[in-house]
Parts: C-alpha cells; sequence; structure tokens
C-alpha cells in the first residue's frame, strides 16, 4: 500500500527522537511537510538534513511541548511556512529516575527499615519503594506525558477544524493496559493518553478530526537501554523477563511503527478509524505468560 501525504502539513512533538525521528523521516517519505518540534534543536536539525537529503521537506523548531505559549508560537510559524496542520503526533514523553523505584515488590528488608526509620533513605540508595519516590518527579512524568500530549493537541487541532481529513496520533504504551513494575507514575500517564485520545476521539468527530494512538512494546532507546541490556548487550534481568513475554521474541526497532502511523495518518486508508489504540508489541499484550 503506498500512502499518499503529499500537500499535507505534519507535526512531530518529540519529533528529533529516536521513534519521533523515525515518524518524521516516515511522513517526509509519504510526501508531507515536517514540521519537528524539539527541545533539542541540534538534533532535530539533524534529522531535517536527513529528510532533505531523500528531497523531502522538514523544519526544526526548539519548543518545550509544556510552554503553551512556546507551542503557539510554534503554530504561527508553521502555519506561515506550510499552512494548517493537518497531521499531529504527539511523540513527546518519557520518565523520570525519581518516579522510578529500584525494587519490583516491597521486601522484607524494605519493610523492616521502613518500619523502623520513617525517614527517607540518603539521595545516594536511590529509590527503593514507593515510599521514596519523589511527588515532583511523579508529577514531572505526568506533565511531560499527558500534558505533553494536551497541550500541543489544543493548539494545532485547532487549525484543523472544519477542514475535514484531520489527524492525530498520540502514543501509548503496553503500561497504558496494565501496570509495569517500577514505573507507576510513567504506566498511569500513558493510561490518562489512552483515555484522552478516547476522548478526543468522540469530542472531536464532528469535526472531521480522528485521535487514535499507537502502543509500542518494548523498544531500545536512550532512556530504557540500561535496563534492559548491559554493557556487553546482553539481557539484563528484566529484559529477560520482557522477551520472554514476547512471542516475537525481540524488541522493537522504530521502522516497526511505521506502518501503522502513516495508515492512522492518512485519512483515505484509515478515515473510519478514530478512538482506538494499536498495540505494535510482537504480541506482548496478546501472551499471559502461560
Amino acid at each position: 500500500m503506498n500512502f499518499d501525504l503529499r500537500n499535507k502539513t505534519a507535526v512531530v512533538t518529540g519529533g528529533s527522537g529516536v521513534l519521533g525521528s523515525a515518524f518524521s523521516e516516515a511522513l517526509a517519505g509519504a510526501g508531507a511537510r515536517v514540521a519537528i518540534l524539539s527541545r533539542d534543536a541540534a538534533k532535530s536539525r539533524t534529522v531535517v538534513a536527513k529528510i532533505e537529503a531523500k528531497g523531502g521537506t522538514a523544519s526544526a523548531l526548539s519548543c518545550d511541548v509544556l510552554d503553551a505559549a512556546a507551542v503557539s508560537r510554534c503554530a504561527e510559524e508553521i502555519f506561515s511556512l506550510y499552512g494548517p496542520c493537518e497531521i499531529l503526533v504527539n511523540g513527546a514523553g518519557g520518565n523520570n529516575p525519581k518516579a522510578t523505584t529500584i525494587q519490583e515488590r516491597l521486601g522484607k528488608d524494605d519493610m523492616e527499615r521502613l518500619s523502623s526509620s520513617p525517614a527517607a533513605p540518603d539521595e545516594a540508595v536511590g529509590i527503593p519503594t514507593f515510599f521514596e519516590m519523589d511527588p515532583e518527579g511523579v508529577r514531572w512524568v505526568f506533565d511531560l506525558n499527558f500534558m505533553g500530549t494536551f497541550i500541543p493537541t489544543q493548539v494545532f487541532a485547532r487549525q484543523m477544524v472544519g477542514r475535514g481529513g484531520g489527524a492525530i496520533v498520540n502514543i501509548a504504551s503496553m503500561g497504558s493496559y496494565a501496570p509495569m513494575t517500577k514505573v507507576p507514575a510513567y504506566c498511569a500517564a500513558k493510561a490518562a493518553v489512552v483515555n484522552f485520545t478516547e476522548w478526543l476521539a468522540v469530542h472531536l468527530a464532528p469535526a472531521g478530526i480522528r485521535a487514535n494512538a499507537m502502543a509500542p512494546g518494548f523498544f531500545l532507546g536512550e532512556q530504557n537501554r540500561r535496563l534492559l541490556v548491559d554493557e556487553d548487550g546482553n539481557l539484563t534481568q528484566r529484559g529477560g523477563k520482557i522477551i520472554a513475554r514476547t512471542p516475537a521474541g525481540r524488541f522493537g526497532v522504530p521502522g516497526d511503527l511505521v506502518g501503522t502511523l502513516l495508515w492512522l495518518c492518512d485519512s483515505t486508508v484509515s478515515g473510519f478509524v478514530t478512538g482506538t489504540v494499536v498495540p505494535i508489541d510482537g504480541g506482548f499484550n496478546a501472551f499471559t505468560g502461560v
């Protein structure tokens, strides 16, 4: 199937990351004019250069997706360059060590320590359990993943109203379906993204705007690599658990997401698809482990 996004303006937040850059390049390859929003301007320009080398059209804009005023300024600049946004991919997201526990479950030593000393451990110890998690770290994760989806959607979807064919693609997670150990804030935030996607699909349908989400399985990225593989490239204990639960027997690569992304963005082939979340996970969500 050949996806045709020619003359479409696409905005990708987090568009310079491992997955975001793949999204940006794929959209440009299908003919879209791509605006890459990222806090790392240098990395964004690198993605733009790759797109332009292949004959595509793209621009890099430095932007914090949590700054509504900055997002609005970017929207105005993109409008002047390419016209109204017709495709929005909310790729910005991530986790924070301050919202991540070391232990998967409370152990006997943890319970003895907690019962004998209500004070938090020294920072060098890290965050062993839920009880030592930093509320600010949790808030940061919620803001980046949920508000980092809410704000760009509010700004750019406004340009789609009344034009028909608008497409929003949010990024969910395997943690949206059921929480994973160690990362409660990230999973809860991604669950909120799913709920918000479904709400948007209903609210924006009269305006001809579709809202869907992709739920990637486990992909090696800058943030999770050290959790899943060691310095020699061998699976960690956590990485081993994930592969054992993934029928495909491997981690995902960015290209695994591209086909679904383009399908959801091209209203000529997915015009009746809205309010759905597509798992791209090598079968992880379908397998109970038994």
